[in-house]
């Protein structure tokens, strides 16, 4: 598992894709329930100094989820039924950040790009493990992935 940075440095076109369909935008995040059945939330993922985070409520079930497993899956989705602007997809581990200097840095450079974070909210790193990309073109696919040594 690796960090945004490292992912970008190791797939650069495809992480610059991913930037785009997630940044300022709703993704879905996929969580895994106490009872193992899957969980979707709608969250406003962000990238700060190398970083991929998502920040919620203290009393969100994701936030619950997460710390119990931090498997993820999140999913920047498509503009229409045919497929505009393509789809983004990443897997890992998510990690919840406590450290007050990180926490203020990472919410710092989220209100720079227009997001609201609370202090109160809680944070967590969404660690890459693998990427894909779906771009539709003339109703067909082109694909690309990227997995984590």
């Amino acid at each position: 598992m690796v960090s945004w940075s490292q992912f970008s440095a190791n797939a650069p076109e495809l992480a610059a894709f991913g930037q785009r369909r997630l940044e300022s935008r709703i993704a879905y995040l996929a969580t895994i329930r106490l009872d193992g059945s899957p969980r979707l939330h709608p969250v406003s993922p962000f990238i700060a100094s190398g970083k991929l985070y998502v920040y919620m409520e203290p009393t969100s079930p994701k936030g619950h989820d997460l710390r119990r497993d931090g498997r993820y899956a999140m999913h920047g989705g498509v503009e229409d039924n045919s497929g505009g602007q393509g789809e983004f997809l990443i897997q890992g581990r998510a990690v919840e950040v406590s450290d007050t200097e990180t926490r203020a840095e990472a919410f710092a450079q989220a209100r720079e790009r227009g997001y609201d974070p609370q202090e109160r909210y809680i944070l967590f790193e969404l660690k890459v493990a693998e990427a894909r990309a779906s771009v539709y073109e003339c109703g067909k696919a082109k694909r690309e992935s990227w997995k984590a040594a």
